[in-house]
């Protein structure tokens, strides 16, 4: 049932909702067709994207596969927003705060660059449950939606290793930021305890995500063809949009590419390219972003640091591509690994 406060709000209609979205620069999509679970007009889940958007075929859209789940399973009216460029901390709050005037409920911020916004829009908005992706932000009726990046990216690193042939391998980060250092000091220790000759190359793309770092495929495809220049032979990618021109480097190079957050293998804007997309490191975004919608659905909002990694199968290593199977050791050793990781005997590091 959803709760009497949220059933009690005044519907706004579609125009408003996009009145507002472009008054904060950004677009919108919304849904008030009714079903099952819920009351004509009702409000549940919405979500205001990261930098790269709807159709990054990584972790903007893996959101969106969670606000899906939840419009269908739920019947009630949803939202997604974009992000615009060079926007500002003051732009975000105006979009969250946007969200939780309308009705919608809850409200997540898809990036840890929602972080500021959150803690200021929240403590505005106490009836509404928030949710942050990627971020910790404290807050009685905030859940923060953290990953263990670092091991699904040792996996990647373990996979990287068995299928290099040129002893070489690369990582593309596409911010120099602490959240992406988990997926680099994860995938080198994967890497390097699986053999240790294999050498490391590294690049991040900008120093802040203002500069494209996420949202740049010519950038991406510069990096890996740099890299691979450098004999690099696998080259996996935390990037966002801009891991798609690195993903197409390495596939028109004949080297393999690791994908991140989503399977990538299985994205339809990357079909051209599946063949050397060996796997993915991939976090259920969609998974978190469903199971917060569900429990304020449920009337027992999460709130606090909610962690998603290995043992609760909230990140992983996908094995879409029949080339994972085929490559001598690669899969025994990844699953090896895995259990390793799972049962406490290897410890990954996230910086």
């Amino acid at each position: 049932m959803r709760r009497t406060s949220r059933l009690t709000r005044a519907a706004v209609g579609v125009a408003a909702l996009a009145l507002a979205a472009t008054a904060c620069g950004g677009t919108s999509n919304e849904s008030d067709s009714a079903g099952d679970g819920g009351t004509k007009g009702d409000k549940g889940l919405a979500i205001a994207y990261d930098i790269g958007g709807r159709g990054d075929q990584s972790f903007n859209d893996a959101a969106y596969a969670g606000l899906e789940r939840a419009k269908e399973e739920f019947g009630y009216a949803t939202a997604d927003v974009e992000p615009t460029e060079g926007e500002t901390d003051a732009d975000k709050e105006q979009r969250l705060a946007s969200l939780a005037r309308q009705g919608y409920d809850p409200v997540v911020g898809v990036g840890f660059a929602y972080g500021p916004a959150m803690e200021a829009v929240a403590a505005e908005y106490p009836d509404t449950t928030f949710g942050i992706v990627d971020s910790v932000v404290e807050g009685e009726n905030v859940a923060s939606l953290v990953f263990a990046e670092e091991q699904a990216s040792y996996l990647a690193g373990v996979a990287a290793a068995k299928a290099t042939e040129t002893k070489v391998v690369g990582f593309v980060g596409g911010v120099d930021v602490p959240l992406i250092h988990k997926f680099e000091a994860g995938f080198e220790q994967g890497v390097k305890e699986t053999d240790p000759e294999v050498e490391v190359v590294s690049q991040y793309l900008t120093q802040t995500a203002e500069e494209g770092g996420f949202s740049s495929p010519d950038k991406g495809r510069a990096a890996a063809e740099g890299q691979i220049e450098k004999k690099a032979d696998v080259v996996y990618h935390a990037a966002g949009l801009s891991g798609q021109g690195v993903i197409e480097a390495a596939a028109e190079a004949g080297a393999w590419a690791i994908g991140v957050d989503s399977d990538q293998y299985k994205q339809e804007a990357l079909a051209p390219y599946r063949d050397r997309i060996l796997t993915s490191a991939t976090k259920d975004v969609g998974g978190s972003v469903y199971a917060l919608a569900k429990s304020v659905e449920d009337g027992k909002p999460l709130t606090g640091t909610r962690t998603f990694d290995l043992k609760a199968d909230g990140v992983g290593l996908a094995e879409s591509n029949p080339e994972f199977a085929r490559i001598p050791g690669l899969k025994d050793a990844v699953a090896e690994a895995k259990a390793a990781i799972v049962d406490g005997s290897v410890k990954v590091r996230s910086q």
